[in-house]
């Protein structure tokens, strides 16, 4: 390995078995993953062998009971699982925290009976998920969702469109939030529908600044219908789910956001090594050295962060404030971090033929997703101080 190459993150792994988990992650991202990301990325493929390879290998349930095909890993492990692979490919480190997150209602608020019948093929059989709250006039307000379910006898029917929905058009499963009762966040149901359900469509996919490969789009559901059984939870008890999911998919987020920086950082100082101007490398140069120094510091804090919310949520403690600041931080963090690698290649930074673009226009979407970073100040601004008077 030349000197210059980046050199693996020093872990926080409570386990050997944590320990060999990592090592077989790392091996899939830097043999099936890394290689080829900027040519798909630029092609807009999604690498489904890839998360094929990732359900055989035990990756894709990590989180959650052994007894229904899952890894049974603390969230202090899965996480960094997600960083490794965001660091590869962000198309794919995101794709698994979604597809996490699409999972988590049935796996949290399921009964037995739903778990031992959808959960194995969720967790370890090849299935792909999306997580369906958003919707075209209803984004960081997700309580005034406007998606109906009517009850039919022992079904439900479903009307309406979701959007901005990872995985749209082709998930295998979607986990939708919907109105079965009044306005506000007490009416809405949660349901798993599959991909394949009659009545059920995506739009064409959004064309996006990044993240190219991994489609977003608005799935339609006209008169979609689906038994009584696939309600998962109580009537009405759908938005908490939901929020309970978002605290769990936010340090998701985090934790793929410090991959995308730790990716930008490694390419920085890579090329900061190789570069010489003036006579020497330009890692010489002062003013250059304290932008990596920083640039290492605050993605080091993140790692920290996202890591302290985690034993939290391992530990049955409340973590939702903590959540939202590892969310907060980190995706600020890769922002920044990004920007400032284009600026440390330089020229070189802005072409293509450079991964520092790529992760600079992928980055900024992390910042958005999953409750803004607007609104991760809302909500731990409720922690310190109360909800905001009206």
């Amino acid at each position: 390995m030349p000197d210059h190459a980046p050199q693996p993150v020093d872990r926080q792994l409570p386990t050997d078995e944590a320990r060999d988990l990592i090592s077989l992650v790392r091996d899939i991202a830097q043999r099936e993953i890394a290689p080829k990301a900027a040519e798909e990325e630029d092609a807009g493929r999604f690498p489904r062998e890839t998360f094929t390879l990732l359900s055989e290998s035990g990756l894709l349930g990590l989180p959650y009971d052994a007894e229904y095909g899952g890894g049974e890993q603390p969230y202090e492990v899965y996480l960094q699982v997600l960083e490794e692979l965001a660091a590869a490919r962000l198309t794919v480190g995101l794709g698994v925290s979604v597809h996490t997150l699409a999972s988590h209602a049935l796996a949290t608020y399921g009964t037995k009976e739903q778990r031992a019948e959808h959960l194995p093929a969720m967790l370890g059989g090849g299935l792909l998920g999306a997580y369906c709250l958003s919707e075209p006039a209803s984004g960081s307000d997700a309580a005034s969702l406007r998606t109906k379910a009517v009850r039919d006898g022992d079904r439900w029917v479903l009307t309406g469109t979701k959007a901005w929905i990872t995985h749209g058009g082709i998930a295998d499963f979607y986990t939708v939030m919907a109105r079965t009762g009044e306005d506000g966040p007490r009416g809405i149901t949660a349901f798993l529908v599959p991909g394949d359900a009659e009545g059920l469509s995506a739009a064409a996919p959004e064309r996006k600044m990044g993240m190219k490969g991994s489609p977003t789009a608005q799935v339609h559901l006209d008169g979609v219908r689906v038994g009584d059984e696939r309600r998962i939870g109580e009537e009405g008890q759908g938005f908490t789910i939901a929020l309970s999911a978002l605290d769990s998919g936010r340090l998701g987020i985090a934790a793929c956001a410090v991959g995308v920086a730790q990716a930008a950082l490694d390419a920085a100082v890579g090329y900061a090594r190789e570069r010489r101007q003036f006579g020497r490398p330009i890692a010489d140069f002062q003013g250059l050295r304290f932008m990596l120094a920083d640039m290492a510091t605050q993605i080091e804090a993140g790692r920290a962060l996202y890591l302290a919310a985690a034993r939290l949520k391992d530990a049955g403690r409340p973590f939702a404030k903590q959540a939202a600041m590892a969310k907060l931080h980190c995706t600020d963090t890769a922002m920044k971090v990004t920007t400032d690698a284009v600026q440390i290649l330089g020229g070189y930074g802005y072409t293509a033929d450079f991964p520092a673009e790529r992760y600079m226009r992928e980055a900024k979407v992390l910042q958005i997703v999953e409750g803004t970073n607007q609104i991760q100040r809302m909500v731990i601004a409720r922690h310190l101080a109360g909800p905001e008077t009206r």
